[in-house]
């Protein structure tokens, strides 16, 4: 919980500092930009070997958000982005999300109130792990989902996997 809360309401921050940590410890970056309205573009996150609960509601009410950063880690814990761009209201993209074996939790409420968003590309072929998937609450009403090609799980619309509205695309890898 080394950055727990570290800059927790700063409402004038506009620019986050550098996080070049590849490796993370739990809760480490929990709530660290916490409501920080101001910030528009979110750091470069490079963790590769994430932690359980490690980015939990990091950017959450960040309203003015509308860059997110690169999650490239293809192995998560559970948790890890729980609550992570929750009330994220102007960012209109998700990151990429290459992981293909989803954890517990993991997606969890993930993009809960980001009422512009209207693009995710998830690349996952296992979602049976508990809970990871009910992420997408409150987002645009229509938009696109881009699936892996690889994938054989079915398309559930809805605040479960894909919303409602939404066109599923499948990415060509």
């Amino acid at each position: 919980m080394c950055y727990y809360q570290m800059f927790y309401k700063c409402t004038s921050l506009t620019k986050a500092p550098e996080l070049p940590a590849t490796t993370l410890a739990d809760f480490c970056y929990q709530s660290m930009f916490y409501s920080c309205t101001s910030l528009t573009t979110a750091p470069d996150l490079p963790a590769t070997k994430l932690a359980e609960y490690c980015y939990q509601s990091m950017f959450s009410g960040c309203t003015s958000l509308t860059t997110a950063p690169k999650l490239p880690a293809t192995t998560l814990a559970d948790f890890c982005y729980y609550y992570m761009f929750s009330g994220c209201t102007s960012l209109t993209k998700a990151p990429d999300l290459p992981a293909k074996t989803l954890a517990n939790g993991c997606y969890s409420y993930m993009f809960k109130k980001c009422s512009s968003l209207n693009y995710i590309k998830m690349l996952a072929t296992d979602i049976s792990a508990s809970n990871c998937l009910d992420w997408v609450k409150d987002v645009s009403a229509t938009g696109t989902f881009v699936k892996s090609s690889s994938a054989t799980w079915e398309v559930v619309y809805g605040n479960s996997c894909v919303p409602s509205g939404w066109t599923v695309k499948t990415d060509t890898e």
